[in-house]
């Protein structure tokens, strides 16, 4: 299920500062960072957004 709209809008990438693209719909929930550097992929759980590094998923 998508993030709301407005929640999107005001999340960041803890690491880098930069806005994240919502993936939730996909079949492992998360919001990735729009970084050109960065590019973590933070999980959704029970539709929260887990917005620690440790958590993330580093870029292939």
């Amino acid at each position: 299920m998508p993030l709301e709209a407005g929640l999107l809008e005001i999340l960041a990438c803890p690491a880098c500062h930069a806005p994240l693209d919502d993936h939730t719909a996909a079949d492992v929930p998360e919001l990735i960072c729009t970084g050109q550097d960065c590019g973590l992929a933070y999980p959704v759980r029970d539709e929260i957004p887990v917005l620690l590094v440790d958590e993330a998923r580093r870029p292939v």
